[in-house]
């Protein structure tokens, strides 16, 4: 890791651990901007339905940052074993946790240790026990191969410094036939990087953006199939959320429950 990629890692890290501590004051958390996201339509708990926002703690749906619902996407089912990279304060961790059910397991993954605490004590408000929350980079996952039916993500990838490393591992940790079901920040692609990063900054969500084509390509080399990006809404000239769905070959398992002892417990616009 270089020395640039450090010093972006740690702003991107600094920057998050800001968010959960002003949630953890009651207040709201913020992405692209000053403003709180739930008056802000691009960016947090707005993209989420009333019955979804219902359903969670308020320091829940405070702390969400993403630009998409990814449980939504990702059209989850009972039994399955679903991993949120990037999970912040647990928004979509809990809802993938009601979707799966008793015999399935929802890990969230984070590398703020402000996050975590936050989604920690969601999901005790939340009385949810079929979660676990990891701590981590998304570059590397800690858990074992094959072992996540469905990656799920809401505006986190676009914040790597090392996007061919979360597509692989995210091949990873699936088995046969997972799936990833993403929302995302993507480009135009005749953006070149210098014109996203007039946009916006890497921590905003904007900077750090793939193009189209590079997404595509990026999931198409490790492994992906059947990929679909499929933009959603406009959040600046050129810049879109976008869905993200793509499958790792092979025949699905079939729903069971979720890992034991896995990890550590901290319990279109185109």
């Amino acid at each position: 890791m270089t020395d640039q990629t450090a010093d972006l890692r740690e702003i991107v890290r600094r920057r998050y651990a800001a968010s959960a501590l002003k949630v953890t004051e009651g207040g709201s958390a913020t992405c692209s901007g000053a403003e709180p996201v739930e008056v802000n339509d691009d960016f947090g708990v707005a993209l989420y339905t009333a019955d979804d926002r219902d359903a969670l703690p308020a320091e829940a749906a405070a702390a969400s940052l993403g630009c998409g619902n990814p449980t939504a996407v990702a059209d989850l089912h009972e039994g399955e074993r679903v991993l949120d990279l990037g999970s912040g304060g647990g928004i979509d961790v809990l809802l993938s946790a009601r979707r799966v059910g008793p015999t399935g397991k929802a890990y969230g993954l984070d590398m703020t240790e402000e996050m975590l605490a936050l989604a920690l004590a969601n999901q005790k408000r939340a009385g949810a026990k079929n979660v676990e929350f990891l701590k981590g980079a998304i570059e590397a996952i800690p858990l074992p191969a094959g072992t996540i039916d469905v990656v799920i993500s809401n505006c986190v990838i676009n914040l790597s410094t090392d996007k061919p490393a979360v597509f692989a591992e995210m091949y990873r940790v699936l088995t046969p036939g997972g799936r990833i079901g993403i929302s995302d920040i993507v480009a135009d692609d005749e953006l070149a990087p210098a014109q996203r990063a007039e946009r916006g900054d890497h921590v905003g969500c904007i900077a750090g953006a793939l193009s189209f084509a590079e997404y595509h390509d990026g999931l198409s080399a490790a492994g992906f199939t059947d990929i679909e990006l499929t933009a959603t809404h406009t959040v600046a000239d050129g810049m879109h959320s976008a869905i993200v769905r793509a499958v790792k070959q092979g025949a699905s398992r079939q729903a069971g429950p979720g890992l034991r002892g896995s990890g550590v417990d901290r319990s279109s616009d185109m």
